[in-house]
């Protein structure tokens, strides 16, 4: 039975800072957000990917996805080419993404709605997907999902041109029960500067998971409504490319969600941790006892975070 479904499948790119290239790598939200599901569940079976690919997509370039067991009923083929962008990196973390195909082909291809879903996909309870949070109506099927009863989980792919209005920033967190920016991000969405001052923002405006990613330095995951949050330390691991980490962060915390933040902290980053390892999505799913290992540090290295009176 699927209960875990994301949104969004494209081909990357991928500039590193030095100036190599990997063309053609599977990337997009979607595809990175599944595999960090299934590694957090320790099996695909009950993920699904949505997403509209063209004829000229080499369907071998699946096999991590299928390898991790994760089901593929929503990968539909169109008439339209498959979704593929440059995804330039720098030296300091920050990537800049350039579309390659017409921009009219994306509504399509990356279409999130009702119609889009298999029908085995329609009483799944957790959804998730990245957005631009100053586009007009970017969270409109999320807040459909939540008000059927659904766990709508967004991230945000880039920062907005301007901090968020209340009335805004009230409607997107009320469309989803878990919110993940970057620090960067949270900033510039809420035009607040300092860290009480950001969170006390998301709460007041209604926001129940807070999840900030900080790369390098961990996450923050706060439980806005008790007041009370984690920081979780990103594992330690060799990197090669940091593009997908917080996709498979976002897919495994919201996987595990239900076990608590503590626990759905310490499975995001055990999972993101895989991400950066190659370029691209890992060949096969986690070794358990590997995937045991990580999760213990990232416990290990969990502290608790309360709200600041200011907050």
């Amino acid at each position: 039975m699927i209960d875990c479904v994301t949104f969004g499948l494209i081909l990357d790119d991928i500039v590193l800072p030095d100036g190599t290239t990997h063309m053609g790598t599977l990337g997009g939200g979607g595809a990175q957000t599944a595999w960090g599901m299934a590694a957090a569940l320790g099996s695909g079976a009950a993920v699904g990917l949505v997403a509209g690919v063209g004829s000229d997509l080499d369907t071998a370039i699946l096999a991590p996805l299928r390898a991790a067991g994760i089901d593929l009923t929503g990968v539909r083929v169109t008439g339209l080419p498959t979704p593929r962008a440059w995804q330039v990196t720098e030296s300091d973390g920050r990537r800049a993404q350039v579309w390659r195909v017409p921009p009219q082909t994306l509504g399509a291809q990356l279409a999130r709605r009702w119609d889009v879903l298999p029908e085995a996909y329609r009483a799944a309870r957790r959804f998730h997907w990245g957005i631009h949070p100053d586009e007009p109506g970017a969270a409109a099927f999320a807040a459909e999902l939540t008000e059927a009863g659904r766990t709508v989980s967004l991230e945000q792919f880039r920062a907005p041109q301007r901090p968020l209005s209340d009335d805004a920033l009230r409607d997107l967190l009320a469309a989803c029960a878990v919110f993940s920016p970057t620090w960067d991000e949270a900033a510039r969405i809420t035009g607040e500067t300092g860290y009480d001052a950001v969170i006390a923002r998301f709460r007041a405006l209604g926001g129940r998971v807070l999840a900030l990613r900080r790369g390098p330095d961990g996450a923050d995951v706060w439980d806005l409504r008790a007041g009370r949050g984690v920081h979780v330390p990103a594992v330690r691991t060799a990197i090669a490319d940091t593009v997908g980490a917080g996709n498979a962060f976002c897919g495994a915390l919201l996987a595990r969600l239900d076990e608590g933040i503590g626990e759905a902290a310490c499975h995001a980053s055990a999972a993101a941790s895989y991400l950066v390892e190659q370029i691209g999505l890992p060949h096969s799913p986690p070794e358990p006892r590997d995937y045991a290992r990580r999760l213990d540090e990232a416990r290990a290295g969990m502290v608790s975070l309360v709200m600041s009176h200011e907050s």
